[in-house]
């Protein structure tokens, strides 16, 4: 049994909301006993996956497929699904962004694995496995409990301040095997946003008006 961790990499870099995701998954891993390997898609240096390891990761799975990239969903899913059956996985972290969103509702069907969105604390374990997340763009909380023996969690963006321990994880190359179907998509061209920043993806929210 262990707790999957998700790892975006933007312009072979890993980006600071998956840090925060490996954070949160090395804090459930701590309340299981159990621990943390992290799955990084995408163009990374090994340097730069290993120090995952400071944030809580034990292993990092290391999935640079050239096929792979943010447009097909439906492979990362499969991706995410395989290294779950590898590490015997029962809980998956993602941090919650507009690629993760579109990759955890495919990977809980495929893992029929119950789904709590937006998460802002730590699961409580007493009597169940129940999710506190922000709704209703921050503006209430619900409190959900999964019941499926397999569950998936996207961390809201800012939720956590993850600690660094100057621990190394392990790296190593996985090579899931990936159907034509899981490439059904094809990506012509990815254009970039410019200007500002979308909401769900900014690092800092200041918001104004009548309380």
């Amino acid at each position: 049994m262990s707790v999957l961790a998700f790892v975006e990499i933007t312009d072979q870099s890993v980006r600071k909301s998956s840090l925060e995701a490996v954070g949160y998954a090395a804090q459930v891993a701590g309340m299981l006993n159990t621990t943390v390997t992290a799955v990084a898609i995408g163009e990374a240096t090994s340097e730069e996956l290993a120090a995952l390891g400071s944030f809580g990761a034990r292993k990092v799975l290391h999935a640079a497929d050239s096929r792979l990239n943010e447009g097909n969903i439906q492979a990362y899913a499969s991706v995410l699904a395989q290294a779950a059956d590898k590490e015997n996985a029962t809980v998956v972290v993602l941090a919650k962004s507009s690629l993760a969103d579109a990759v955890a509702a495919r990977l809980s069907a495929k893992l029929k694995a119950g789904l709590a969105a937006n998460a802002v604390d730590l699961p409580d374990l007493s009597g169940g496995f129940k999710v506190k997340r922000s709704i209703y763009t921050n503006k209430a909380f619900a409190i959900t409990e999964i019941k499926s023996d397999k569950k998936i969690i996207t961390v809201k963006k800012n939720a956590f301040n993850p600690t660094e321990s100057g621990n190394q994880a392990s790296v190593e190359s996985f090579s899931p095997s990936l159907a034509e179907t899981d490439f059904a998509v094809t990506i012509k061209e990815t254009v970039k946003a410019t200007g500002d920043v979308l909401l769900p993806e900014a690092d800092i929210v200041v918001s104004g008006g009548r309380g």
